[in-house]
């Protein structure tokens, strides 16, 4: 087998990233962070969330004292809300089962919350230095093509071919740096040179010994999907104002949204006005109804249909799970994106509807 690792190394040294704000240091905390954050997200995406977040949180321990409710506040938008809960629950657990050390051992890692073998061995490569392999997204991209492997990266049986294939793969001499670089080099290579659509096959330092490129496969690997219809989900999303408060609830964990702040919501065909004189005595006096949202997730199609009610009853009893909130003050606390996009495009200060009400 051709020696990848030097021809991604050398490639990496001319043409890959090196001034990712999470490239600066080896501290396992800031890579970790990271790493959780560029899961099924993209780079460009990641960098103003990461900035933020390790300006907030710079330590482990910083993040563990903090409340999770202040976590998903700055994780609001950036989606795949699980993965804020996970750094949170891991955070916790390295300050109170490893004293505020960050293991240093793949195998310790994948025990926290969130970290599966790819994310632990990314971890310890970028911080420690250690021979270990990784298979994200972009990675089993350029493996399934540079080997020609047939199948869809997501099975189990396909899944395990490329992992040999990446232990194969793995530099030999990996001293001064260099798994680090060629760990780099594979991440930076499927993204911005073997992507999904419209490789850069010409420019590819692997091209010549690429399967797919030599019989004209390109287009064909990875293996797609097999094609699901995502099934269609409805609801209604009440925007209940009052004194220009909006009544919002936090979703119950587990969940999609768990964590996070959200309007009260009910099925379609149900009556409104008198749901919200069942639930909280209050009276609606008056009802928008709003343009529909569509939202979609990676398992289902979310067709979100808001209305704003307007109300002048005695506030309800609130529990630990309700606020009533300003609109742009409920813009800085976690919430879910088309929630967001809602509340932006229901409350925007050119929105006569705000005014009037």
């Amino acid at each position: 087998m051709i020696a990848i690792a030097s021809l991604l190394i050398d490639w990496h040294r001319k043409y890959g990233r090196h001034d990712l704000p999470w490239q600066r240091n080896r501290d396992p905390y800031a890579i970790w962070v990271s790493e959780i954050m560029l899961q099924q997200t993209q780079v460009n995406t990641v960098i103003p969330y990461y900035q933020r977040f390790m300006q907030i949180f710079p330590t482990v321990a910083s993040l563990a004292d903090a409340p999770l409710e202040a976590v998903l506040a700055l994780w609001s938008g950036l989606g795949y809300y699980s993965r804020a809960r996970n750094l949170h629950a891991s955070a916790r657990a390295i300050v109170s089962n490893h004293q505020r050390c960050f293991p240093a051992d793949r195998c310790a890692l994948e025990q926290l919350p969130g970290i599966g073998r790819s994310t632990a061995a990314a971890i310890v490569v970028f911080s420690f230095g250690q021979r270990e392999a990784i298979l994200d997204g972009n990675v089993k991209r350029v493996f399934a093509r540079y080997f020609g492997i047939d199948g869809f990266p997501g099975e189990p049986k396909v899944q395990k071919i490329l992992w040999e294939k990446a232990e194969e793969a793995l530099p030999h001499d990996y001293q001064n740096g260099r798994i680090g670089a060629y760990t780099q080099a594979l991440m930076d290579l499927g993204a911005t040179v073997c992507s999904r659509s419209a490789p850069a096959c010409e420019i590819c330092p692997l091209n010549r010994h690429c399967i797919a490129a030599i019989e004209h496969r390109i287009d064909q690997l990875p293996t797609p999907k097999p094609r699901k219809s995502l099934p269609q989900k409805e609801a209604v999303f009440l925007f209940l104002l009052r004194d220009r408060k909006l009544f919002l609830q936090k979703k119950p964990a587990p969940g999609i949204w768990g964590g996070l702040w959200c309007p009260p919501e009910v099925g379609t065909g149900i009556d409104v006005s008198a749901y919200c004189s069942d639930q909280w005595r209050i009276q609606v006096d008056t009802l928008y109804e709003l343009p529909l949202l569509n939202h979609q997730f990676t398992h289902f199609k979310l067709r979100i249909y808001p209305k704003l009610l307007t109300t002048q009853s005695e506030k309800p009893a609130l529990s630990d799970d309700s606020i009533w909130i300003h609109p742009s003050e409920a813009l800085e606390r976690g919430i879910p994106a088309p929630v967001r996009k809602l509340l932006q495009r229901t409350f925007s200060s050119s929105n006569n509807l705000t005014i009037s009400v």
